[in-house]
């Protein structure tokens, strides 16, 4: 019997060894591989991927600038809407473009793997390609009939007429200017004066150009092509820089008119908080002392200006009263929770709406890169949820993530 065990043990062991040789192989094999594809090395080269396909994404979105407007000028054209070619292709890219942005920002957060950032990147690269060949053959084909059928001069007359238009719609940029500068400071309207000077210079720009346009196309020897591109593109930012003359007057004495309101309001929710401070324990009932103290002292110094800077202390305020949430913790009731939510909300959608006005004025001048729009974007989708959302504290929240995303948008957008 030793002897039969011993020989069953000699043609086992030999295999067994060799299994877990093996095995001890293949896990230093798959350890060595993850830690590869994790590698310092790796995040580089995923990087790079990634900002590969964000200037895809910034030309695909640039191109669907440029298809909007083709397809303003051509309802101008055919005397209606536009053909059903261009606003297909329209949708279709808006889609793309949209959808893209969205994976973009999901793989610029923090902690994702080099194979998922290279993954989808490449899918960003190639869905932003196949809209951008899709955007050109409509324009081509859109191109081809226009020259076709549309003769220089009614594009141009077309161009003129949308300039008159743009022109009696912006009113007196000065007038406005005017108004915001006589009662409130420079910081304010600085942003507003810059639109209501670009709106005018751009308009006038335009017709520059569509009057060289003209003389080109009384000669069969030059085309009046580029000239009209250029005064549409014109036409384009000046309408970009009116909305913001206007968004920004807007915003400005709706904060004014806001901001007697946010500072009682941010009062009451800090002597709430004095309430729920007297049935804590002493220890935490110190730390909240301390910092209501300190929010009280940072109200009073954004009351003392806010008469003259009104954006900036209903901005301040939602700042304040995310702090003050942020100090209370769970020493409050559901109830209180949603008290808190729903008075601080007004404001908060206002600095929110503000801070977005600010980004998009930014992207809007910069040349922007992908991080700066989709940040943008984000926002502005955070926005419109915490407009939609009924429970007060998920809107609360919404608004909160919309400001940030539109700062790191406007940061992103402003050249260092």
């Amino acid at each position: 019997m030793p002897e039969l065990a011993a020989t069953i043990l000699g043609w086992l062991v030999p295999p067994l060894v060799a299994l877990v040789v093996a095995g001890l192989a293949i896990a230093v094999l798959v350890w060595a591989l993850r830690r590869a594809r994790r590698s310092p090395r790796a995040r580089a080269a995923a990087e790079q991927l990634r900002l590969k396909a964000g200037a895809s994404l910034v030309r695909l979105d640039d191109a669907v600038g440029e298809l909007e407007l083709e397809v303003g000028l051509s309802g101008a054209l055919y005397g209606g809407g536009a053909p059903a070619s261009l606003r297909r292709a329209r949708l279709t890219a808006q889609h793309a473009r949209d959808a893209a942005f969205e994976e973009y920002r999901a793989i610029s957060m923090p902690g994702i793997l080099p194979d998922e950032i290279r993954r989808v990147a490449q899918r960003i690269d190639r869905t932003a390609t196949e809209a951008l060949a899709r955007i050109a053959a409509a324009r081509a084909e859109h191109g081809a009939w226009v020259r076709a059928n549309v003769s220089a001069a009614t594009q141009i007359e077309a161009a003129r007429n949308r300039r008159a238009q743009l022109r009696a719609s912006m009113g007196d940029p000065a007038a406005l200017v005017a108004e915001l500068s006589a009662r409130f400071d420079e910081t304010e309207w600085r942003e507003a004066s810059r639109a209501a000077h670009s709106a005018l210079a751009e308009v006038a720009e335009a017709e520059r150009l569509l009057d060289s346009a003209a003389e080109r196309a009384a000669d069969p020897s030059l085309s009046a092509l580029p000239d009209l591109a250029a005064a549409e593109r014109a036409l384009r930012q000046a309408e970009i820089d009116s909305r913001i003359l206007e968004e920004t007057h807007r915003l400005i004495f709706q904060a004014a008119q806001a901001v007697p309101d946010e500072i009682a309001a941010a009062r009451a929710a800090l002597r709430q908080a004095s309430v729920t401070r007297e049935h804590l324990e002493v220890a935490d009932a110190e730390r909240l002392g301390t910092e209501l103290r300190a929010i009280e002292a940072e109200l009073t110094r954004t009351e003392t200006d806010a008469a003259r800077r009104p954006t900036r202390a209903v901005e301040s305020i939602a700042r304040l009263r995310s702090r003050l949430d942020l100090a209370l913790g769970d020493a409050r009731t559901a109830q209180q929770r949603l008290r808190g939510a729903r008075t601080a909300l007004p404001g908060t959608l206002a600095a929110a709406r503000g801070a977005i006005a600010q980004a998009e004025a930014s992207v809007a001048h910069a040349r922007a890169g992908a991080d700066a729009r989709s940040r943008l974007l984000s926002a502005q989708r955070e926005l419109a949820q915490a407009r939609q959302a009924e429970d007060p504290v998920a809107a609360l929240d919404a608004a909160r993530r919309a400001m940030r995303d539109a700062e790191d948008a406007r940061a992103l957008a402003t050249p260092l």
